[in-house]
């Protein structure tokens, strides 16, 4: 039989007794949450003894102690120890014993990566040159058979179009990168991951030609009395090519020169040669600097010119402030409209301005409102003797004039509301389907006699259910100058910080009273009105 295979023949052997081998090493590094073992190598020098008998122990630090009766995490299966998984705290010197011979391993656990698969500092290395065999095969020599599934990804990700736990190709550019095997176990009704990676480099040693980087003519800019640094990179095809600067500057202790070689993730070998001036001084302008490779016949000369850095592209810089000078403004013009009116509350309470101090009127505002009481009026009704004097009297500090609310009975009642609406600063008028009737008819002719003849008064319109058409009212309403219909939305205009009560602030007049706070309900929250249905 060839030597060749009994050479295969051996490490399939080897490959599928790899569950009896023993760690001869005496440091031993495992990473945090994975499973782990520890298989006693004595207890093989006592195979031909029945009641040979394992003792384990461990010691951190200057304690020492017997390792005698498994746990749900560590586990002692004849001569083999198992962590499920191990932990930082497992760290430390253990031993095991088989009559008077012993055997030590020192174990650190390793913090494991939470941002990937596998940890940067434990990777097998693979390389293999272009268009030979890459062979990845997923194997553990405990936890082989254990497994109830094994997977390999590249960089964490799954294989497209292969799903089986190894690989067998020939390599290409691309191939290269990091290759997991994950092996998934299950105990007691937990899952574990047991991981395995290997770092495969793949070298291209196809013929190719070495080359310099960049245009044959460089022009840079330096500035005066600053640091500038010239870089001039060099593919190689083997470490005996050079790459060096023209000799002149050797003897200049203002210029020095710095050399790295690194190897690309395509395997191929490049070299950088920095040219540094430490402080760019006059007699450093106007001057070719020239780098040159010299490798494999090859003679290849590039230069760079230094001149003196011009002055800044003013026009651009106004340009770009321009621009976001234009659309600052743009952003404060669209914010000032959309919180006009938060903006001119704001400024009212601040500058503490006061309508109400000389014009000798008793009242805020008179509000008019349906009179009729059939049922289907009642929500209107409750809107203008309760929501709307809660809100402006009790909480903002206005003082209002509800006719059937502030009047005794028997009075001429048209000279009284002629007064009163004369003796008051604005009109609030609750608008619906029916409001003209004959009991509101007079308040609204008076209204807008004291607006448009006098010029005494202005008219706030709160459509309090959505109209259609508004020809049932007076055309001479559109005869002033302005005004604003304010729409009352139920529930969402209830919140006395909403857009509702915002603007009907703004239409009343200013005033420096200050806000009255209703008490607080048992969670902390300000109480605000409740309409409910009649």
């Amino acid at each position: 039989m060839p030597l060749r295979v009994l050479a295969i023949l051996f490490f399939v052997f080897m490959e599928q007794s790899t569950p009896d081998l023993c760690v001869f090493r005496n440091h031993i590094t495992a990473l945090e949450g994975e499973p782990y073992h520890l298989k006693c190598c004595l207890s093989t020098d006592h195979h031909h003894h029945r009641n040979y008998t394992v003792r384990w122990s461990k010691r951190n630090g200057p304690n020492r102690t017997i390792l005698l009766n498994s746990s749900e995490r560590i586990i002692f299966n004849d001569d083999t120890i198992e962590f499920w998984p191990i932990k930082m705290t497992d760290k430390g010197m253990y031993s095991c014993s088989v009559g008077h011979k012993e055997s030590h391993w020192n174990i650190t656990v390793t913090k494991r990566s939470e941002h990937g698969c596998f940890h940067p500092k434990y990777l097998m290395t693979k390389e293999v040159e272009v268009g030979k065999s890459l062979n990845i095969n997923c194997t553990h020599e405990y936890y082989q058979t254990k497994a109830y599934q094994i997977s390999l990804f590249k960089d964490c990700s799954p294989i497209p179009g292969n799903d089986k736990p190894y690989i067998r190709k020939n390599a290409v550019l691309k191939d290269a990168g990091n290759y997991t095997c994950i092996f998934f176990l299950y105990r007691n009704g937990q899952s574990f991951n047991v991981t395995k990676t290997f770092n495969v480099k793949i070298k291209d040693n196809t013929d190719m030609i070495p080359t310099l980087y960049g245009n044959s003519i460089n022009y840079v800019e330096a500035e005066l009395g600053k640091e500038k640094t010239l870089n001039c990179t060099a593919l190689l095809r083997d470490p005996t090519g050079i790459i060096y600067w023209n000799e002149e500057h050797d003897n200049d202790t203002n210029i020095y020169k710095e050399k790295l070689t690194y190897s690309g993730s395509d395997g191929k070998l490049y070299v950088s040669s920095l040219l540094k001036i430490k402080l760019v001084k006059e007699e450093n302008l106007n001057v070719w600097y020239n780098c040159t490779l010299a490798s494999a016949g090859i003679l290849e000369t590039i230069g760079f010119f230094l001149k003196k850095k011009g002055a800044a592209d003013v026009s651009r810089h106004i340009f770009i402030i321009v621009l976001v000078s234009s659309a600052a403004v743009i952003f404060l013009v669209i914010m000032c409209v959309i919180y006009r009116i938060d903006i001119l509350l704001c400024y009212r309470d601040l500058i503490r301005r006061d309508e109400t101090l000389t014009d000798g009127k008793e009242y805020d505002a008179f509000v008019s409102y349906l009179k009729d009481c059939r049922p289907d009026n009642g929500d209107e009704q409750k809107f203008a003797l309760e929501i709307l004097p809660g809100a402006l009297e009790k909480h903002f500090g206005y003082k209002l004039c509800i006719f059937e609310r502030d009047i005794i009975p028997g009075g001429a009642i048209v000279d009284d509301i002629h007064s009163l609406i004369k003796n008051s600063r604005r009109l609030i008028i609750v608008l619906s389907e029916n409001y003209m009737s004959n009991k509101v008819r007079y308040e609204l002719e008076s209204g807008l006699h004291e607006a448009l003849v006098e010029r005494k008064i202005k008219i706030i319109l709160i459509e309090f259910t959505p109209i259609r058409d508004f020809t049932f009212l007076p055309q001479s309403l559109e005869l002033l100058k302005s005004h604003r219909i304010l729409k009352w939305k139920g529930n969402k205009s209830l919140p006395y910080n909403s857009r509702f009560w915002k603007n009907l602030r703004y239409l009343m007049p200013a005033k420096t009273t200050k806000s009255i706070v209703f008490p607080s309900d048992p969670v902390g929250n300000e109480s605000v009105p409740v309409l409910s249905k009649v």
